[in-house]
This record gives C-alpha cells, sequence and structure tokens, in this order.
C-alpha cells in the first residue's frame, strides 16, 4: 500500500549519500517492514534483509565476533543471505533491530565503512532491555511511523482527489459543501476499520466487518503477548493499564483515574507502565499543560495523563466484546452514528491520534478551581502554530462528537488567555465554518493542521 514515509525514505537516501543510518521506529503491524522492503526493492540494485525476529543466534553471534573484521561480517550476510551486494548500489536491513541491540550499536562501524545504506527497523526500541550495554549510534537518523493516516486510507480505497480537495478547502477557508457528506461517510469508515494495514487490505478487498474484526482482535492478541514477553516486572502495571484504557475513555472527564486499577495507587508506582505502551507506541499519551504558553513541554505536569489508543479501530475491537454484540451490527451502528454509547471516546481518540501522525506531541489544558467559576475549564487539545511569534502561538481544540454542545471552557480559556491563544477551533461533524471567531473543523481536516 502507498505510504508517505516512502518519500521520507527516498529523502535520506538522496541527502544523506551513506553518511547516516536511518531508523524507522513504530508499533507492531504498522507496515515498517512490507513499506522498507517496498523501498528497497524499487531503489537499489540488491538488497539484503535480515529479520532479527527470526535470525539465529550465529547470526547474532556475528555482530560480537567479527565487528572488527566488516569484510568478513558483510561476506557472511552475503553467503547466509544469498545475496551478492554491489557498493553504494545495494542496502542492507536490519528488521526487528532491537532483538539485536549489537547489530544496532555496529551502525557506527557498519555507516563509516561507507560501502553499503542502512535501514533498521524496530519496535520498544528504548525500553531498558534494548538497549542495555551499548552505545547509541550518532550516525543513525530516527523517523516515527504511524498507522495509516486519514489520506493513506483514501489512497488504499482508490480516492486520490478528495483529500487534495480537502486541504484546498482548508486552505481557502471554504465549506466542503457537496462534498461534505461524501468526506464524512469516508472518514467514519476510517473511524471503524482504522489505520492497521492489515485491517485495511481487508476492508478493501471484503468490505466485511467481521473479517476486520478478527484483524484487529490478532493485533490486540499480539500486543498482549508481547506486554507478558518484555514489560518484564512491569508486566502486571501495563497489562492493568491496557485493560483500563476503554474504560477511562469513555467517562466525560478522560484524564486517566489510577484509583480504577487498585486503592491508593500512586502515579510513581505506575510512571513507567505508562512509559511502557506509549514507547511501544501502542497508546498515545497526553499530557496536562499548566499554563497554555509557548513552552507546553516546560509546563506539563505529567502526573494527569490522558491515555488514548495508536490506533481508534484498535480501541473499537478493544472496547467491545464479540459475544455481547454481533460485529456487524456494532460496526453498521457506528457507521450510522447510531451506537448508544458515549461516542465522545471514539472522536476524541481518533483527533489525538491524527494530530500525533502529523507530529503534534499531545497536550490538553485542565484547571479546577472551587472559589472561582471563570478559572474552570477543560481543554481537549493545545497544539503550537507551524510559525512561533511573540504572541498568540497556541491553538486550542475543542471535539464535539454531538450536534447539540456549548463553548464554556474554550470562551473562558480565550479571554483569561488571550495574549497567548488564537483561533479558537472546534472538532465537529458538521462543514467548515468561522462564526463569531471560532473556526469549526469536520473531523477529516484534522490532519491538515
Amino acid at each position: 500500500m502507498k505510504r508517505k514515509i516512502y518519500n521520507e525514505l527516498l529523502k535520506w537516501k538522496n541527502e544523506s549519500n551513506g553518511k547516516s543510518a536511518i531508523l524507522i521506529e513504530g508499533a507492531r503491524r504498522i507496515g515498517k517492514s512490507y513499506i522498507v522492503e517496498e523501498f528497497a526493492r524499487n531503489e537499489y540494485d540488491s538488497y539484503l534483509i535480515v529479520d532479527f525476529s527470526k535470525a539465529p543466534n550465529v547470526v547474532k553471534g556475528w555482530f560480537d565476533d567479527y565487528l572488527e573484521e566488516l569484510d568478513t561480517l558483510l561476506g557472511n550476510l552475503q553467503l547466509r543471505y544469498k545475496k551478492k551486494l554491489t557498493p553504494r548500489r545495494s542496502l542492507i536491513v536490519f528488521d526487528e533491530v532491537q532483538n539485536c541491540p549489537r547489530a544496532r550499536e555496529a551502525i557506527k562501524a557498519l555507516v563509516a565503512d561507507g560501502r553499503y545504506d542502512y535501514i533498521e527497523t524496530g519496535s520498544l526500541i528504548s525500553i531498558k532491555k534494548n538497549v542495555k550495554d551499548i552505545l547509541i549510534p550518532s550516525e543513525e537518523e530516527t523517523i516515527e511511523m504511524f498507522p495509516m493516516d486519514f489520506e493513506e486510507f483514501l489512497w488504499a480505497l482508490g480516492d486520490e482527489m478528495l483529500m487534495p480537495y480537502i486541504r484546498q478547502q482548508f486552505d481557502s477557508q471554504k465549506a466542503m459543501a457537496d462534498f461534505h457528506r461524501r468526506a464524512l461517510d469516508y472518514f467514519r469508515q476510517y473511524l471503524v476499520v482504522g489505520g492497521m494495514p492489515q485491517a485495511v487490505q481487508t476492508f478493501v478487498e471484503s468490505h466485511d466487518f467481521q473479517k476486520v474484526d478478527a484483524v484487529k482482535r490478532r493485533i490486540l492478541t499480539l500486543y498482549r503477548n508481547d506486554i507478558h514477553k518484555y514489560a518484564d516486572n512491569e508486566e502486571t502495571h501495563v497489562t492493568a493499564i491496557f485493560d483500563e484504557l476503554p474504560g477511562q475513555l469513555q467517562k466525560h472527564e478522560k484524564k486517566f483515574t489510577l484509583s480504577s486499577l487498585e486503592t491508593d495507587a500512586r502515579m510513581r508506582d505506575y510512571a513507567d507502565a505508562f512509559l511502557w505502551l506509549d514507547d511501544a507506541k501502542i497508546i498515545n499519551c497526553c499530557y496536562n499543560a499548566t499554563e497554555p504558553n509557548i513552552g507546553l513541554r516546560l509546563n506539563e505536569d505529567r502526573t494527569t495523563v490522558k491515555c488514548y489508543m495508536g490506533d481508534t479501530g484498535l480501541l473499537i475491537s478493544h472496547a467491545f466484546n464479540a459475544k455481547t454484540i454481533s460485529t456487524h451490527e456494532l460496526h453498521q451502528k457506528l457507521m450510522f452514528d447510531k451506537l448508544e454509547i458515549n461516542e465522545g471516546m471514539l472522536v476524541e481518540n481518533i483527533v489525538a491520534q491524527m494530530l500525533r501522525t502529523s507530529g503534534h506531541k499531545l497536550f490538553f489544558f485542565s484547571k479546577s478551581s472551587n472559589e472561582d467559576s471563570e478559572a474552570r475549564m477543560e481543554i481537549d487539545f493545545l497544539i503550537t502554530k507551524p510559525s512561533l511569534t511573540s504572541r498568540h502561538n497556541i491553538i486550542p481544540l475543542e471535539v464535539k462528537s454531538g450536534k447539540n454542545y456549548t463553548l464554556n471552557s474554550l470562551n473562558k480559556c480565550m479571554k483569561k488567555f488571550s495574549e497567548y491563544v488564537m483561533q479558537p477551533t472546534v472538532i465537529h461533524s458538521g462543514d467548515f465554518r468561522i462564526e463569531n471567531g471560532v473556526r469549526y473543523l469536520p473531523f477529516y481536516m484534522v490532519p491538515i493542521l
């Protein structure tokens, strides 16, 4: 399937010219291996892939034994994988490199050698077990890969015209008009299916939601197995958070309440578990910014966090027991906005997913006060505008799943922090409009932010 990261790899190849390796980091089953092999096949005369999830110990041992004898190391790899490589015209891929930390460390020497280009792929790259006792090479560039975004989903469905038109209307601040319903229908399909490539491919081929759901449940099982295999001493805490995610997102205030896991639970006891899930890209953590100014990261409160699933399609399968509601009935209700649940958890999750995929770090703003009602407010997301200036750098976003809503918090935020914030924005199911200084965006325009 067509993925935007392909162009990023092409840019790296042309600009680096062998002076750096590139590491693609992302969750399991998002298509890292697929797109790298596609890139290798199209852009190089020959390539060699070492899949460290399958490679025997003897291959892993070569990175200990022959790091000072690169001719032997590179010769062994070519013999083992039956591939002839040509200097400056061939690529070596270290797939699932987290399973062989010494191969990752070897990148420094291999890049300095200069014969070939190197791409690494991996998940759980930064957990202690996978970086212990190795030197992270400075010659390694890192890019994050995410589930398929909305435009990639449209490409998979054979529509390459709609997103450029959406972008055109956004830039010119015009409504979608006749094409709003079409774009919203596509968006609801994306909401239900999600962006995991196997699920998208199954949907494209069959349009059978039951088959799509089966794919997503297999991925969730894989994630659960990873937790048991890799979370070490945090396994119990990580599992508890993972299982509790749908329940936490179902609440009106979606801040993660640790007391739901155990009485007297403290963030210091669970901090590593949140970090593990975030590093595995299973969840997207959104932290409270104590003040909505340019230094969002400087003002973050890591004891107050909202946790969103990395893929909303997976959240749907995670949230609903297949035995209590038929898969077809569930997805039909979701498609036509007829599900009797707080749908806010799904649309807020997918907005978080789209913002994260577009390169934003996730922050929200929450202020409580028993004395001053004007100081009490809750803003779903804060993002920084593209070009920073001396004032008005923060855009507050409110996500609304229903048609009847108020903007009390947004109005109070604009009044209290007028020197910091600009362009208050509501994300909703309606068309684009600007009214009373507030910008209203349909869900499918979020990626353009």
